[in-house]
C-alpha cells in the first residue's frame, strides 16, 4: 500500500521517504541524553505536586529545534577518531533535519515511568527503603513493558495502516512546519510565520490564567450565589464538584478530559463526552444522593480514602512499624474498613472494565 486509507494521514504525512537524511547524529547525544535526565527529573519533581506541571512534547520539540540549529551554526565539521578503535564520527555532519528531530524528540519524551510511585510511596508513606538495584529494575522493567506489547503486536497495532493515532498527525504537523521551507504568496504568510505567531498568541493567552488570573480557570455562578449551601458547591464547584454552570477560560482545563478539538477527530470527542455525562451527571450523582456505599459521609469527588468517620484513613494505624511492612488484621478489625468516594468507585471500576 502506497498511502494510507485514512484522510488525514493522507493530508499530514508524506508518502516519500529521504534514506540520505543522517539520525544519529553527535547533535543528538550531546543534546539529547542532558535533555532526557533533565525531564526525567522535572517529570519526577513535578508528579509529587498537587498541580501538576506538565511539560507538553511541542514544547520540548520547539526548544529542541532552536537548540539544534544552534550547534548546526557553531559545531565545527571536524571528524573525530575514537582512540585505539576505527571508529570516527563528524561533529557537524549535516544541516539539522526532520528526521533527527524527531528521533531527538522519541529519545527525550520517553522519559517518567510510573514505576517509581511505588518506590516513593514505599519510603515516603512506610520509611522503608528499597535498594537501588531492585528499584532500578523495577523501573526499567515497567517501562519496557509497553514497548514489549507493542513489538508482540507489532503486526496489529504498528504497521496496520488503520491503526492511527490523531495526536501523532499533530506533531508530524509541527514537524512539517518547522522543516519544510515554502514560498510565502504576496500578501499572506508562509507556514513558518503562521506557525510563530500562533505560538506567540497562545502563550499570551495561557499564561493569563496560569499567572495572572488563576480564578477564571473554573467561574463558578452557582458557587457565588448560594454562597453557604454545602450542597451547590457540590453541584456547582468546578474543582470539586459536578461543575453544574461552571465555565472555564482556561484552555489546559477545557481540554484536559476531552482533549483538544483542534487535534482529535469529532468522532472521539462525542464518545468521552457522552461516557462522561453518563458517569459524572447521571451515574455518580445517583449513587451519592441515595447514599449508595454510604457515600453522604465523605465528599463528591476526592482521590483521598476514608474511615467510617468520614475522616482521612490512617494507613499507619493498620502497619506494623517494621522494615516488612506487614498488614495487622487485628488492628484493621478494630480501627476501620477502607472507604472510597463515591467518584473515587465508579472511576476504578470502569477502568478495571476497559
Amino acid at each position: 500500500m502506497d498511502d494510507s486509507p485514512i484522510e488525514q494521514v493522507r493530508l499530514t504525512v508524506p508518502s516519500t521517504d529521504d534514506p540520505t537524511l543522517q539520525v544519529l547524529t553527535f547533535r543528538l547525544w550531546i543534546l539529547g541524553v542532558p535533555l532526557c535526565i533533565l525531564q526525567s527529573v522535572l517529570f519526577r519533581i513535578a508528579s509529587f505536586r498537587q498541580q501538576f506541571v506538565y511539560i507538553s512534547p511541542a514544547s520540548i520539540d520547539i526548544f529542541l529545534f532552536g537548540g539544534c540549529n544552534l550547534l548546526a551554526r557553531v559545531l565545527p565539521n571536524k571528524v573525530v577518531r575514537i582512540p585505539g578503535t576505527r571508529w570516527s564520527f563528524s561533529l557537524n555532519p549535516c544541516s539539522f533535519n526532520i528526521k533527527e528531530h524527531i528521533a531527538m524528540s522519541i529519545f527525550v519524551n520517553s522519559v517518567g515511568s510510573p514505576g517509581f510511585y511505588n518506590i516513593s510511596i514505599a519510603k515516603i508513606f512506610y520509611r522503608k527503603e528499597i535498594h537501588i538495584l531492585p528499584a532500578l529494575l523495577l523501573v526499567i522493567s515497567t517501562q519496557f513493558l509497553g514497548f514489549g506489547f507493542a513489538g508482540l503486536f507489532l503486526k496489529v497495532f504498528v504497521d496496520s495502516p488503520y491503526m492511527w493515532w490523531p495526536n501523532v498527525i499533530a506533531s508530524i504537523s509541527l514537524y512539517r512546519a518547522l522543516h519544510e521551507q515554502d514560498k510565502r504568496p504576496k500578501g499572506g504568510l508562509s507556514r513558518y510565520q503562521f506557525f510563530f505567531i500562533v505560538c506567540a498568541a497562545i502563550f499570551g493567552y495561557s499564561i493569563i490564567p496560569a499567572y495572572f488570573f488563576q480564578s477564571v480557570t473554573a467561574l463558578s455562578f452557582v458557587c457565588w450565589i448560594w454562597k453557604d449551601s454545602i450542597t451547590a458547591q457540590q453541584i456547582g464547584s468546578g474543582m470539586n464538584g459536578l461543575g453544574v454552570g461552571s465555565i472555564s477560560l482556561d484552555w489546559m482545563t477545557m481540554t484536559s478530559f476531552l482533549g483538544s478539538p483542534l487535534v482529535l477527530p469529532s468522532f472521539a470527542i462525542f464518545n468521552r463526552l457522552i461516557g462522561f455525562i453518563v458517569v459524572a451527571y447521571i451515574i455518580i450523582p445517583f449513587s451519592y444522593w441515595s447514599n449508595a456505599f454510604e457515600a453522604r459521609k465523605f465528599p463528591l469527588f476526592s482521590t483521598n480514602i476514608y474511615d467510617s468517620q468520614g475522616h482521612k484513613y490512617n494507613v499507619s494505624r493498620i502497619i506494623d512499624s517494621n522494615t516488612t511492612v506487614t498488614f495487622n488484621q487485628e488492628a484493621y478489625d478494630n480501627y476501620s474498613k477502607i472507604y472510597f468516594t463515591t467518584s473515587l468507585i465508579y472511576s476504578y471500576a470502569f477502568i478495571l472494565a476497559q
